[in-house]
C-alpha cells in the first residue's frame, strides 16, 4: 500500500492508497518541531484504525511539504521505519508534466501535485483552486502543461490579519450568513469572508479562462468547502486531489 503525505503550513494530510483506491486519509495540524519519531507514532495510529500493520502494510511513501523542516522529518521517519527511502516531490523527479513557469524549481510541490491529478481527472485546459494557507490558482493546458497561476492570502491568515490589526472585532465561525446586507458584526465579518472569497476566487477564474478559453475549474484545500457552494465557476469538488497527484507521481518514478 502507498502512503501518500501533503505537509502544508498549517495542516498535514495523510492518505493510505490500496492501487488506485484512496483508502483512508487523515488531517492533523503541521507542528514543525514534530520529531521523526513522533511522526512514525501518529501513523502508527492511524493504520491501527484498519488493522494494517505498521512494519507490512506500506510499500511506498510519496511526500510533497512546503515546509523544509517537516520535509526532514518525514524523510527519516520513511527510511527508520520503514526501511526505505520516500519519494519526495523535489526538483529532479519526473512528474509526467513540463513545468512552463520560468523557474521551475519556484513551484511549490502541491501545487504541481494538484495540477497533476486535475489533469489525470478531468484532462484540460484546467484551473485548480487550492484553499490552503494562501489560495492558489493552478492553470493546465490542453496538453497537460503546467502554465502557471497565482497567489494571494488565504482565508484563515485573512482572518488572522483582520482580528489582530481590527480590535472591535472578534472571531467568528466561518459559516454561510443569513443575510448578505450583515445585520451584525459577526454576520458581516462572514458575508465578507464566504462571498468575498468565492468571488475573489470567480474574478481570476474569469481571467484565466480569458487567456484558456473553456476550462474545467476544480477546487480543493482544507478551506474549500464552507466557499465553493457560493462560486458560479467551480465545476468539481475534489478534497483529496493533492493526494492523488501523489499517488500519480509515485507510480511515474518506481
Amino acid at each position: 500500500m502507498l502512503l501518500t503525505i501533503d505537509a502544508g503550513n498549517t495542516q498535514t494530510v495523510v492518505g493510505l492508497f490500496r492501487d488506485s483506491q484512496l483508502v483512508d486519509h487523515w488531517r492533523i495540524a503541521t507542528v514543525a518541531e514534530r520529531t521523526s519519531d513522533e511522526l512514525a507514532l501518529m501513523v502508527q495510529q492511524f493504520l491501527g484504525f484498519h488493522g494494517f500493520s505498521f512494519e507490512n502494510a506500506i510499500t511506498g511513501v510519496a511526500i510533497s511539504s512546503g515546509v523544509p523542516r517537516v520535509t526532514a522529518e518525514l524523510r527519516q521517519m520513511t527510511e527508520r521505519y520503514f526501511g526505505f527511502p520516500a519519494l519526495i516531490l523535489e526538483p529532479g523527479v519526473r512528474t509526467g508534466m513540463p513545468i512552463l513557469y520560468d523557474n521551475p524549481k519556484e513551484v511549490g510541490a502541491d501545487r504541481i501535485a494538484n495540477a497533476v491529478g486535475a489533469y489525470d481527472l478531468y484532462g484540460g485546459p484546467s484551473i485548480v483552486a487550492d484553499f490552503g494557507t494562501a489560495t492558489t490558482i493552478e492553470a493546465v493546458s490542453a496538453n497537460g502543461e503546467y502554465l502557471g497561476g497565482a497567489i494571494f492570502p488565504g482565508v484563515e491568515i485573512s482572518m488572522d490579519a483582520l482580528f489582530g490589526r481590527a480590535a472591535g472585532l472578534r472571531r467568528v465561525e466561518l459559516l454561510e450568513p443569513k443575510h448578505v446586507i450583515g445585520k451584525s458584526s459577526a454576520e458581516s465579518i462572514q458575508s465578507g469572508m464566504i462571498y468575498g472569497f468565492s468571488a475573489q476566487v470567480d474574478g481570476l477564474v474569469d481571467r484565466f479562462v480569458a487567456e484558456l478559453g473553456p476550462c474545467e475549474v476544480i477546487a480543493t484545500g482544507g478551506l474549500a468547502e464552507p466557499i465553493i457552494p457560493h462560486s458560479r465557476t467551480v465545476q468539481h469538488y475534489e478534497p483529496w486531489l493533492t493526494l492523488f497527484g501523489l499517488r500519480i507521481i509515485f507510480e511515474r518514478n518506481r
